[in-house]
């Protein structure tokens, strides 16, 4: 397709520059990609199940640290 020939015509009727400009606006939004929804974040319950510190550094005794409360 070259640069000089439209993207789209109309066949039939007179459509004012309002429509015109309506039309152009549509095709414009359909044809961008649609945007991924944001994900849902991770529910109290989930959440609590989770560590909230720094996980705990290999060595000796790691397996004692790893099981007491923060």
């Amino acid at each position: 397709m070259s640069a000089e020939e439209p993207l789209f015509r109309v066949v039939r009727g007179v459509p004012s520059a309002e429509e015109l400009a309506a039309l152009v606006g549509v095709v414009a939004v359909r044809s961008r990609p649609a945007a991924r929804p944001a994900p849902d974040p991770p529910s109290v319950w989930a959440r609590s199940g989770r560590p909230t510190g720094a996980a705990p550094t290999p060595g000796a005794g790691a397996w004692r640290v790893s099981c007491l409360p923060r």
